[in-house]
């Protein structure tokens, strides 16, 4: 380890991390997680009940978060993943059980506890039902507190034990939570993982993610990348030196695959692996006798990423069909940035954190700031997001970043996501472009064609502002001259 501090290393997809980028090969040292204090979210709107709640919480050991409404709640949910939620029934805007149903919705293997008055005991066991694990009725008997909260972490799956395995992760928009819950299933298993999915959307945290949610995670995750990487240089880093050359040197012919043993091998970018070492890797997995007579040499969790069309390159002839078949026993597709925008506030959120200088004033985004950054395109997905983040923070002198700023910032680069209204309009008008070139500018076919009446079609090409004339084909116009001369 050098004295200089580690870079931040963007998390393609989901957020920053103050951890040093892996290098090709590089075998990242990951001990056991820390062991963390179980987390309880309080989500009460007195005041005065909180407080005491907290106290008793915290004395106990552990670590308390508490909120005065569902949409605090809801916010708190995603950022901190708590291993269990207390809540009043009694809340504005939302009750505690309209809370209770939202959460289960989102992630059903959260741990739900209802407080509530005397009266309305009947409602906090129709609760019960509806998948809170159990009651409490005020005012909050303290032994009672803290048994039922000590019963219901025990069971509660949404934080793994160890650590949470997906603290890295900053999401919170329905398709993630989708691929978040395949990624949890798939690191029960062995079986090797296929993650797709465009540059910067967050492959390889999200390999890193599911290795420390397996049984490996005390184990190394050794990570290759298959990219601009020379074509020997990446067999030596894959299998290790062999040959006369390797004979009684200690290190030479030790590869990722031999100390990846144990734990898990990340291939970055497998659609670029030259065609001679996909033999040599189906050769490695096979084991040595091509039969499955012995033990195959890869005793490894294998998680592959690709931005390339595995299948297009099959079809090429660049991809081996039995390698292919091999590391697609369950695949995860990331979505894009494009996708999932309602991430982008949160994100940005934490990017704002993640670039500002330890002792820096912290800067913040206008509304209007952030509903530009929502809305813009993003061809590099959340590491362009991240990129830019960074750079207005550098460069701002202001505390708080205007929309003109960020505007400035983009240039004439990024591509704005129309608004729902531009974009209908802008349909429309194709729709009876389209249309009326077709029917060669004759309103009547066009009309049938859109199945509306003259008078409605009319106005439709007022409203958008289409001239039938213009779309009167050159060939209308001979037939007319050719027919003329014969008379």
């Amino acid at each position: 380890m050098n004295d200089k501090s580690p870079p931040l290393t963007t998390s393609l997809g989901f957020g920053i991390n103050p951890k040093p980028k892996a290098g090709r090969g590089r075998k990242d040292d990951i001990s056991p997680q820390t062991e963390r204090k179980a987390r309880v979210l309080l989500v009460d709107g007195d005041v005065e009940s909180r407080r005491l709640m907290t106290a008793r919480l915290t004395t106990a050991n552990y670590s308390v978060e508490s909120v005065d409404s569902a949409e605090a709640a809801l916010d708190a949910c995603v950022r901190s993943r708590p291993n269990l939620v207390v809540t009043d029934l009694h809340l504005r805007a939302m009750d505690g059980l309209g809370l209770l149903n939202e959460l289960k919705s989102r992630w059903p293997a959260v741990t739900v506890i209802i407080v509530t008055a005397h009266g309305t005991i009947a409602q906090a066991v129709r609760a019960t039902q509806c998948g809170a694990f159990g009651f409490l009725v005020k005012p909050v008997d303290k032994a009672e507190l803290l048994g039922q909260v000590q019963r219901a972490i025990a069971t509660s799956t949404f934080a793994l034990v160890g650590g949470d395995w997906r603290a890295e992760i900053v999401a919170r928009s329905e398709l993630m939570e989708d691929r978040l819950g395949l990624a949890n299933r798939a690191a029960r298993s062995d079986a090797p993982v296929l993650l797709t999915g465009e540059n910067g959307t967050g492959k390889e945290i999200l390999a890193r993610a599911i290795h420390a949610a397996s049984r490996r995670r005390d184990k190394l995750f050794v990570a290759v990348r298959c990219k601009d990487t020379d074509e020997d240089a990446l067999e030596i880093e894959l299998f290790g030196r062999r040959g006369p050359a390797a004979e009684g040197t200690v290190g030479l012919g030790f590869g990722a695959i031999d100390a990846a043993r144990g734990g898990t091998l990340l291939l970055d970018e497998i659609g670029y692996l030259p065609s001679r070492l996909q033999a040599e890797l189906m050769a490695a997995l096979r084991g040595p006798s091509g039969h499955g007579q012995a033990a195959p040499r890869v005793d490894a969790r294998l998680i592959s990423t690709t931005s390339r069309d595995l299948k297009e390159l099959m079809h090429c002839g660049d991809f081996r069909q039995d390698l292919y078949s091999h590391i697609n026993i369950l695949p995860i597709e990331i979505p894009p940035l494009g996708r999932r925008r309602e991430d982008i506030p949160l994100l940005v959120s934490h990017f704002l954190e993640q670039a500002t200088e330890p002792g820096g004033s912290g800067k913040i985004y206008t509304p209007d700031a952030i509903e530009l950054l929502a809305t813009t395109d993003w061809p590099g997905n959340v590491r362009q997001l991240f990129d830019l983040v960074k750079q207005n923070v550098a460069l701002s002198h202001n505390k708080i970043m205007s929309k003109e700023f960020v505007q400035r910032s983009l240039g004439g680069t990024a591509k704005k996501l129309p608004g729902y209204e531009e974009a209908r309009d802008a349909f429309a008008h194709n729709y009876l472009t389209s249309n009326l070139q077709a029917a060669s500018g004759n309103i009547a076919q066009a009309a049938r064609l859109a199945k509306r009446n003259r008078t409605d079609f009319y106005k439709l090409l007022a409203r958008y502002r289409v001239e039938p004339n213009d779309f009167k084909n050159e060939r209308s116009g001979r037939t007319s001259k050719n027919f003329g001369s014969k008379d």
